[in-house]
């Protein structure tokens, strides 16, 4: 009965130590897999992070220097394109600003000059006038005919005046090739009529500051 209880004893401290022991390799075991866990998540996240920053980063394109290349040429060509045309349009916008002064001048000159060819063709009448006059000077009985022509003739050369008609001066005047047109040279012998005009055959006239008929003229030498 002792020697029962003495086996069984054994027996149980064997099972005991059994046990002791592999509970501390299945700890050993758990406390190997937990350091080998976190190396292995490390070396996943390590594998894992390049793999992350490959597919962030864009893959260079092969044709990407010829791409700028040509870039830069079509910047460099519209620069020019740009100068061209504002060139042009300086050289417009000068032009235009000199056809509108040419055309304003014109303008101008065309309103002084508008009635020249009315009034060229009324000094032949002016002429007849005249004539008129000065054949009515001999005649004793034409005192009121004389009166009236006179008053016709003032009124209508006051009318040419308004319209910017005026008289060239020419009778005793130094010869003016600008102004008169030499029809004969007579000699004189007062040395001072020498050079001028001694008798005016048809009078010249201004419209405006214009000349639209030169007085003919005799002159003395």
């Amino acid at each position: 009965m002792t020697k029962r209880k003495h086996t069984e004893g054994k027996k149980e401290t064997e099972e005991l130590k059994e046990k002791t022991t592999k509970n501390a390799n299945n700890t050993e075991e758990e406390k190997i897999e937990m350091n080998e866990q976190p190396a292995e998540e490390a070396v996943e996240t390590t594998v894992e992070q390049p793999v992350a920053e490959s597919a962030a980063m864009p893959e260079k394109q092969e044709g990407e220097p010829v791409q700028v290349e040509e870039s830069i040429s079509r910047e460099a060509e519209l620069l020019d394109e740009v100068a061209k045309w504002k060139d042009d349009y300086i050289r417009l916008m000068a032009e235009f600003d000199n056809y509108r002064k040419r055309t304003l001048k014109e303008k101008i000159d065309l309103t002084k000059s508008a009635g020249e060819n009315i009034l060229k063709g009324l000094l032949p009448i002016v002429d007849d006038f005249e004539r008129a006059l000065k054949a009515l000077e001999n005649s004793a009985d034409s005192s009121n005919i004389k009166e009236g022509i006179e008053l016709i003739y003032n009124k209508f050369i006051e009318f040419l005046k308004q319209q910017g008609l005026r008289e060239i001066e020419a009778l005793n005047c130094e010869f003016n090739v600008d102004l008169h047109e030499a029809v004969n040279k007579v000699a004189v012998e007062d040395e001072s009529l020498k050079g001028k005009v001694i008798e005016v055959l048809q009078k010249g006239y201004y419209l405006n500051d214009k000349v639209i008929r030169f007085s003919k003229v005799v002159v003395g030498e």
